[in-house]
């Protein structure tokens, strides 16, 4: 069983433990069959009734087939079909949503007429919805008005069905006013934007065509495990040969996870030190709308599956990608130009660099050492290679080299860091204290196993800090928290992803399942799960939690404890908080690059859940002219606090480190602040001997 378990712990560290990707069926010349014709097969019907056994009986949570598990699989598979309610009236939607006994027989029997019948149904009306649309940019290009006044909501998830189908022509007719004038912004004449849209639509028609039983078999599957949580997932054969590979291609190209959601290819994250994560544009929740690569023309991708977005993406060594891309609420439409390579293991190794500061008159310098991800040369491990690399030993290395340079403290930066191997989270927790518990792992069966470090020694005994964000997961987590309960150090930023479940890989008679096995929790008996780390000082947050992070997906597993193995501890830094929280507020008021920061954070927070995006061509071009001149009075009042130079527009060069690596006004004055955080503690430790 254990063995089983840190199988499963690799993946989920790995992965974030993500939605799955969507299937990737075969994209070729020959015939496919009609969709009326697809037929769920014996093999289809036998894996239902696995999963669902396997369900109820190894998943972590107390799972029980009952009406609301089944209402909940039945919602799930009707926003899956229709993600936009843009095909079924609130009618036509609550009487689908009332045939719960159909869904019972499906996971009970495995009798799967009604999902298939379902998706046949639904499915049909989007045809008929693309095939008018075509119809009319075809023939009546004339019929647009790009003088309306009114605004177009991409984002309908929180938006109930439409009431009449005149409302479903509104929303097909604004969205294609929609698509069309974001076309042409990009310097296309009205036909141009036509032609391409025409050939959008083309290619959406021409994937349904390509959908095969598989597809809808595992889309099903998927509403049913999605309903216990987002992290269970079926993949059928094809799927499941295609696993490890995906997984390997975010190491090569652009380095970048995607996924489908709805008719986009959505960032979901980017690997620490990959090409798009050097690059610096491409951001976690961008939508992918076109691919192009070198000087060639962008071809859109828009309802492709998400092998061939990938398949063009990956281009020779070397080579220019440009990717189309908009926010997720259909603003911030731009061309991003990503060299394409392999990340090399040197790109995500922790590396280190000096901050000096002044306090009280005198020059102070904070070590700081980045860690992208949680990283073990396994095979080196095994045979006993000499000097293997892993994360403890390259960061004992690097404090060792910083001690020599003379470092008043030390700062852990764990910011983007999704996990890794948790083993490494282990030990470099080692680094920092004597001996002791670090994470403790409950399975389905309510066992509880508890890792630890048992070296006693301290490698680095001196005034520490880690610093977090949003996409900081799972070992990072897990490290953040050891550090936190310990009262070894201070923990500053925003508050972490929240991904603390454990995810294994069982075969099955047809296909595999990514079943939830086990929980993480702290040594102080808190689940990771859900909340995540909350920081000892939080600094203005830069992602929207609504979007990213645990918190976010439906149906995530809830937080909660188990018994605490490390007893609470009245630690120093508990009773010096207030003080240095005071300290932090007031010297942020002057500080230009975190006043840019509190802006920065400020202009994401109002623009959060934003009214839409306007259908006047004008008025879209001035709200975009408003927003590029906010961010450069940003820009400008940062610059003319330091002294430095005003710009008349953005500049698109960044400063850059020893490695390389883009840094920007953020990155400054989030480590500089927790510096002078550490510093201050510092100095509140001395007072204190």
């Amino acid at each position: 069983m254990r063995t089983h378990l840190m199988r499963g712990l690799m993946i989920c560290l790995l992965t974030l433990g993500l939605s799955p990707l969507v299937s990737a069926a075969e994209s070729s010349t020959r015939q496919y069959t009609p969709l009326e014709e697809l037929q769920p097969s014996a093999a289809h019907r036998q894996v239902a009734r696995e999963i669902t056994r396997t369900m109820t009986r190894q998943h972590f949570a107390d799972v029980t087939l009952n009406k609301a598990l089944e209402k909940q699989t039945l919602e799930n598979y009707l926003k899956q079909l229709d993600h936009s309610k843009s095909l079924l009236t609130a009618k036509q939607a609550k009487s689908i949503l009332k045939n719960t006994s159909a869904i019972e027989n499906a996971l009970v029997k495995g009798d799967l007429d009604y999902p298939f019948a379902l998706f046949v149904e639904v499915t049909q009306k989007q045809i008929q919805r693309l095939e008018n649309n075509l119809n009319q940019l075809k023939n009546n290009l004339a019929s647009f008005n790009f003088q309306q006044d009114q605004r177009f909501y991409a984002d309908r998830r929180e938006m109930d069905w439409p009431e009449t189908t005149a409302e479903l022509d509104t929303y097909w007719q604004q969205r294609m006013t929609h698509e069309l004038l974001n076309l042409m912004a990009a310097n296309k004449s009205t036909e141009e934007a036509r032609d391409l849209l025409v050939r959008r639509y083309e290619n959406q028609l021409n994937r349904i065509r390509q959908t095969n039983s598989d597809d809808i078999f595992q889309g099903f599957m998927n509403a049913f495990t999605t309903s216990v949580d987002p992290h269970t997932n079926y993949f059928s054969p094809r799927r499941s040969e295609s696993f490890n590979i995906q997984m390997k291609l975010s190491l090569d190209g652009i380095g970048a996870m995607l996924q489908i959601e709805n008719e986009f290819t959505k960032v979901v994250s980017l690997v620490p030190g990959g090409p798009a994560d050097k690059q610096g544009e491409l951001k976690p929740t961008d939508q992918i709308l076109g691919v192009g690569q070198g000087n060639e023309e962008i071809e859109n991708v828009i309802g492709w599956r998400l092998d061939e977005v990938v398949d063009l993406i990956r281009g020779p060594r070397g080579s220019i990608v440009r990717l189309e891309v908009q926010a997720a609420d259909s603003t911030n439409h731009r061309i991003v130009e990503i060299e394409s390579n392999a990340v090399q293991l040197e790109d995500q190794a922790a590396s280190k660099k000096l901050i000096e500061t002044t306090l009280n008159g005198e020059t102070r310098r904070i070590g700081v050492i980045e860690i992208p991800t949680f990283y073990l040369d396994f095979e080196g491990q095994r045979t006993n290679k000499k000097d293997f690399r892993s994360t403890t030993r390259d960061v004992a290395r690097l404090i060792d080299e910083l001690e020599e340079e003379g470092i008043d403290g030390l700062v852990i930066d764990l910011r983007n860091n999704g996990g890794g191997a948790l083993q490494e989270a282990n030990s470099l927790v080692g680094l920092f204290i004597s001996r002791g518990p670090t994470v403790q792992i409950r399975d389905s069966d309510g066992r509880v196993n508890i890792l630890g470090d048992s070296g006693g020694t301290t490698h680095y005994s001196g005034p520490l800090a880690v610093v977090i964000n949003r996409l900081s997961a799972s070992a990072s987590e897990i490290f953040a928290g050891a550090i936190q309960d310990y009262g070894r150090g201070l923990v500053v930023g925003e508050q972490s992803f929240g991904k603390g479940t454990v995810q294994t890989i069982m075969d099955l008679s047809y296909g595999q399942l990514k079943i939830t096995r086990a929980k993480f929790y702290r040594v102080s008996g808190d689940s990771t799960q859900h909340r995540g780390i909350v920081p000892d000082i939080l600094f203005p947050p830069l992602f929207d939690a609504k979007e990213i992070g645990e918190s976010s997906s439906p149906n995530a597993l809830p937080w909660d404890q188990v018994k605490a193995i490390l007893p609470p501890r009245q630690s120093l830094i508990k009773s010096a908080l207030a003080k240095l929280i005071a300290s932090h507020e007031e010297r942020t008021k002057k500080d230009p690059n975190f006043l840019f920061l509190t802006e920065q954070s400020d202009w994401l927070s109002r623009h959060e859940g934003s009214p839409g995006i306007s259908l006047n061509r004008e008025q879209r071009k001035l709200e975009q002219e408003k927003d590029e001149a906010e961010h450069l009075a940003m820009e400008n009042r940062r610059r003319k606090g330091l002294g430095l130079p005003l710009l008349t527009k953005l500049d698109e060069e960044a400063d850059k480190d020893s490695t390389n690596k883009k840094v920007t006004p953020v990155d400054t004055a989030i480590l500089e602040e927790a510096g002078r955080i550490l510093l201050d503690y510092s100095q509140i430790q001395t007072s204190q001997r």
